[in-house]
C-alpha cells in the first residue's frame, strides 16, 4: 500500500495551520519527498517520520517556499547517521542551488547525496514502480512529478491447488510470469495467474494548465495541485502563473483522475471551502489537504 502525509499545504508564506509546501509519499521501504519547504523536518518529527527513513527527495522548483527546509533536513539527516546515499532529483540548476545552500553555512554533518538534473520522462525505475517527471509553466523553471506502481501477477490458489501447486519455487516462478512444467505437464502462468493493476500518484506543483499538467494527471488515482486562487481571481491566476480551482478541477475531470486533492491556497482565503466548492462544479472527488492528512493510495 502507498501512503501519502502531507508535511506543509501553505503557499509562499507560512501560516499557523499550514507549514511550506511537503509530501511524503511511502511504499514498502521507500520513502520519498515532494518539495522541502521550511519547517519540513519539524513537521516530520511531529508527525513521527523519521528523517533518516528518506530515501529520494523530489524537487519541483527552486522557489524559497518549496526547497528552504532542505539544507536543514540534509544536517539532520547527517547527524541521525544515515547510512544511505540520499537521490535528489530537481530541475535544471538544481546542482548549483545545492551547492550554494551548503556554502552559507558550515555543512560538517550533511549527508551524502547525488543530485539528478531532470527534464521530463522517466527519471527513476525498479522491477516495483517508476518515477516521471513532466515540465509546468511557472516563474522558474519547474517540473511535476508522477510515481506509478507496476502491476503485478497474484496467484489464484483456488486454481493452483487443483493443479496440485501449493507451495514451492513453481509459483514463484508464474508470479513472474513464466511458465513451468510441472508434473509432466505445462502450466501456462496466464491460466492460474490474475493481474492487480498499479496505482499511480501525481503532483502538480505551481503552474499554469499546460501539457505537462496534463501528461502528469492522465489515468491518476489520486492527483495532489496546487490550486492558489478562485476563478473570479483569475487574472492574479494568470499574473502569478497559478491555477485556478477550477483549473485543477478540469485537468481532473478530463483526464481520468480517480480523486483530486487541492493544496498550496492563497493567504487571501481563510476558508478553503470556497475553493473545494468551486472545483466540484467540475469534478466531484475533490477535497482539499491540511497539514498531516494521511491517505493511502
Amino acid at each position: 500500500m502507498t501512503k501519502i502525509t502531507f508535511l506543509g499545504t501553505s503557499s509562499m508564506q507560512p501560516t499557523k495551520e499550514r507549514n511550506h509546501p511537503s509530501i511524503l509519499l511511502t511504499y514498502k521501504s521507500e520513502n520519498i519527498l515532494f518539495d522541502c519547504g521550511e519547517g519540513t523536518q519539524r513537521q516530520m518529527r511531529i508527525g513521527g517520520i523519521k528523517p533518516s527513513k528518506i530515501t529520494k527527495i523530489c524537487i519541483s522548483h527552486w522557489h524559497g517556499d518549496h526547497v528552504l527546509g532542505l539544507p536543514g533536513l540534509m544536517s539532520t539527516m547527517g547527524t541521525d547517521q544515515y547510512a544511505k546515499k540520499v537521490e535528489i532529483y530537481g530541475p535544471k540548476g538544481t546542482k548549483k542551488y545545492i551547492e550554494h545552500m551548503l556554502k552559507a553555512f558550515f555543512s560538517k554533518d550533511v549527508i551524502d547525496f547525488e543530485i539528478n538534473e531532470v527534464n521530463e520522462g522517466i527519471i527513476f525505475e525498479n522491477k516495483e514502480f517508476r518515477l516521471e517527471a513532466a515540465k509546468l509553466e511557472h516563474g522558474t523553471t519547474c517540473i511535476g512529478f508522477s510515481f506509478t506502481e507496476k502491476d503485478k501477477l497474484r496467484i489464484n490458489m483456488a486454481k493452483a491447488k487443483r493443479l496440485g501447486l501449493n507451495e514451492g519455487p513453481e509459483l514463484g516462478k508464474l508470479q513472474e510470469g513464466k511458465d513451468i512444467q510441472f508434473n509432466n505437464q505445462k502450466i501456462n502462468h496466464k491460466d492460474v495467474t490474475y493481474k492487480v493493476y498499479g496505482k499511480k500518484f501525481s503532483y502538480i506543483s505551481d503552474t499554469i494548465n499546460c501539457d505537462g499538467a496534463n501528461k502528469l494527471a492522465e489515468d491518476s488515482d489520486l492527483l495532489v495541485s496546487e490550486c492558489s486562487f478562485h476563478s473570479n481571481e483569475e487574472n492574479k491566476a494568470e499574473e502569478y502563473l497559478h491555477l485556478t480551482a477550477k483549473d485543477a478541477a478540469l485537468i481532473a475531470s478530463q483526464h481520468g483522475v480517480k480523486k483530486l486533492i487541492l493544496t498550496h491556497p492563497s493567504l487571501r482565503y481563510k476558508d478553503v471551502n470556497v475553493l473545494v466548492e468551486e472545483a466540484k462544479n467540475y469534478f466531484q472527488e475533490t477535497i482539499f489537504a491540511h497539514d498531516f492528512m494521511k491517505v493511502n493510495l
